[in-house]
């Protein structure tokens, strides 16, 4: 069974594949580990982001400055569309390699854009992860990502508001402190329908 859980940054969608993962022996796919994978020196992909952007998006070692990208694509959306588009075709052929090789009975994918990269159709099911808080979710992007808050805020507010996961996932996971007993629910629904 494949279940594609996405959100907005900040939202929870790791801690809640961490929890299904420990509870159901699952396997978890992480879109941004792959994309990190994939953008290291000499690949396709990296090659693919230096023509587009150029060699400005680059540290002087080679390496894929991730802040300096994440600036540019996070103030134009035209730009983050861009950068979309060549990376939606590789993280999804990775994907697809890790479900074939995989043999657990849950696979999650952990994948902030699954459906607009056009991934739901990979997933058995899908489960929004949202926050009820926005000023946690921001403390959270500042945290994790080591970033100010203003660009924190710009990064959140680059995405998707809450109605857009929930309209379009199957499930919804509220991130709050009902939080485990949430995704055990929830596993037991999936588990009857499927």
């Amino acid at each position: 069974m494949i279940i594609g859980i996405t959100g907005s940054s900040g939202a929870g969608k790791s801690t809640v594949c961490e929890m299904i993962e420990k509870t159901y022996n699952s396997k978890t796919i992480t879109a941004d580990k792959i994309a990190r994978k994939l953008s290291e020196k000499g690949t396709e992909y990296l090659n693919e982001i230096i023509q587009r952007f150029g060699n400005n998006v680059l540290t002087e070692n080679g390496d894929l400055n991730r802040r300096k990208l994440a600036n540019i694509i996070y103030s134009s959306k035209q730009k983050r569309q861009e950068l979309n588009q060549i990376t939606f075709k590789y993280i999804k052929k990775e994907i697809e390699k890790e479900i074939k090789n995989s043999n657990n009975k849950i696979i999650t994918i952990d994948a902030p854009l699954l459906i607009e990269a056009d991934m739901k159709k990979l997933c058995d099911t899908t489960i929004a992860v949202v926050s009820e808080d926005k000023e946690i979710q921001i403390q959270r992007i500042i945290e994790r990502d080591k970033i100010d808050r203003k660009h924190a805020v710009a990064r959140l507010g680059a995405q998707h508001p809450n109605e857009f996961y929930t309209e379009n996932c199957e499930y919804t996971i509220v991130n709050n402190e009902k939080l485990e007993e949430q995704i055990k629910n929830v596993i037991e629904k999936i588990m009857l329908n499927f």
